[in-house]
């Protein structure tokens, strides 16, 4: 195919030029993987996929964006397209060749949640992509460790541990200073109750109001955790037990407002 034969289908109406680089065809759509080609190719020399767009074509599922993101390293041109947001980190780092080149799923998951727009959306990338086992866990700690700077280095800091290290005492610990800084008293932990199905323990509350508190880490979007969760809770609660849950990654992004569950929660025990 020649560049004059190019031409002539283009004219003719029949192809369609996108950019400098990339010929729609007749019939075809810039979908998928034919518009993440496509981003590689408009962006400039070295162009590979990253972000959110890098663990989506690693496998990522149920989460979507409307541009494709790309890095091109700092020494290279540019070129800037609609629908592409183009990064210029100092090092892309190696890349995956398969099948359109993207940077490894560790790195990506960094820096989508450095990325992110918010700090809910940052943690829920973060604990997406180790639930579907896009990440793994000790290379993504590895690479964070490696990272000297990033935007949102604290609350990753809390959430990429929280994930890779399956820590539920990260989660009580901290559960427990915001207990301290809302006014209520330290609460109990490792409460002991015996089920049918034998014993269980809550991770935190307090006994003296009949107040118990469950912290869900990440691996309690297990299909078989949700199940055992349920059954226990559903033992609780007819036990005529006070259960409030509160999902780790929301202790780490929307502190304030499950805080004020739990001290409505308190008073409300404490007063009957």
């Amino acid at each position: 195919m020649t560049r004059a034969d190019l031409r002539t289908e283009i004219r003719a109406g029949r192809w369609q030029l996108v950019g400098l680089h990339t010929v729609l065809l007749a019939g075809a759509e810039l979908v998928g993987e034919s518009r993440w080609w496509s981003a590689v190719w408009e962006s400039g020399p070295g162009a590979v996929l990253d972000g959110v767009t890098a663990l989506t074509a690693a496998g990522l599922r149920k989460f979507e964006e409307d541009t494709v993101h790309v890095s091109v390293p700092s020494a290279n041109r540019v070129r800037r397209s609609s629908g592409i947001t183009v990064h210029r980190p100092n090092a892309v780092g190696p890349a995956v060749d398969s099948p359109v080149p993207r940077v490894l799923p560790e790195v990506a998951c960094l820096r989508a949640a450095a990325w992110a727009r918010t700090d809910r959306t940052a943690a829920l990338l973060v604990s997406m992509s180790v639930q579907q086992r896009i990440v793994d866990r000790d290379r993504l700690m590895t690479a964070w460790e490696e990272t000297t700077y990033t935007a949102r280095r604290t609350l990753l800091d809390q959430v990429i541990r929280d994930v890779c290290d399956g820590a539920e005492s990260l989660g009580e610990l901290d559960f427990g200073a915001l207990c301290t800084s809302y006014g209520l008293p330290s609460p109990d932990r490792q409460i002991r109750r015996v089920r049918a199905s034998g014993v269980a323990y809550v991770d935190a509350g307090w006994e003296s109001v009949g107040l118990l508190i469950e912290i869900d880490g990440v691996h309690h979007l297990d299909v078989d955790s949700v199940t055992d969760d349920a059954l226990r809770q559903n033992d609780l609660v007819l036990g005529r037990e006070r259960v409030l849950r509160i999902p780790l990654m929301g202790l780490r992004t929307e502190p304030a407002r499950f805080m004020r569950q739990v001290v409505r929660a308190y008073r409300q025990a404490a007063e009957t």
